[in-house]
Formats: structure tokens, C-alpha cells, sequence
């Protein structure tokens, strides 16, 4: 399984961009957990397994990105 990487923006399927500011642990269970901040006006910090980052997600009339996983990897962030 691919990791999440730290200091990059990953972009949602539903579009919009975030910041990954680390992967922690969780204390009780191990599990890797990505800690990202929303890229918009509401600098919102956020909490995700990265199991579920990373995950595929089926077609669904929402992915208006067309990704493959619930989050990518930008090459190329537009700020909006």
C-alpha cells in the first residue's frame, strides 16, 4: 500500500485541495492517521485513517475529478 506523503497537497475526489501536515499513530490501535488541513478559507484541520485516504472509491455521480482514490497526490495545484 502506497503511504501518504507529508508536506504535499492532495486533492479530494469531490475537488477540493488539502495540506498534509504529518501521519501520526493512533495510541490505542497502531493505525496510521493522517493529520491535513483544508486549503480553503476555512483552514479547518482534519483527522483521517490512511487506510480510508487512501482507499478506492466506486464510480459515483460526485467524483467530479474522476480519481481512482478518495485522495491524490497533486502534481499540480490550482488555488482557487
Amino acid at each position: 500500500m502506497e503511504e501518504v506523503k507529508q508536506g504535499q497537497i492532495y486533492r479530494h475526489f469531490k475537488g477540493p485541495y488539502y495540506y498534509i501536515i504529518c501521519v501520526g499513530l493512533d495510541s490505542e490501535t497502531r493505525e496510521r492517521i493522517v493529520v491535513y488541513q483544508h486549503l480553503d478559507s476555512s483552514k479547518a484541520i482534519c483527522t483521517r485513517p490512511e487506510k480510508m485516504f487512501l482507499e478506492q472509491i466506486p464510480e459515483r455521480p460526485d467524483n467530479v475529478t474522476g480519481q481512482k482514490h478518495r485522495f491524490e497526490l497533486c502534481t499540480k495545484f490550482e488555488n482557487l
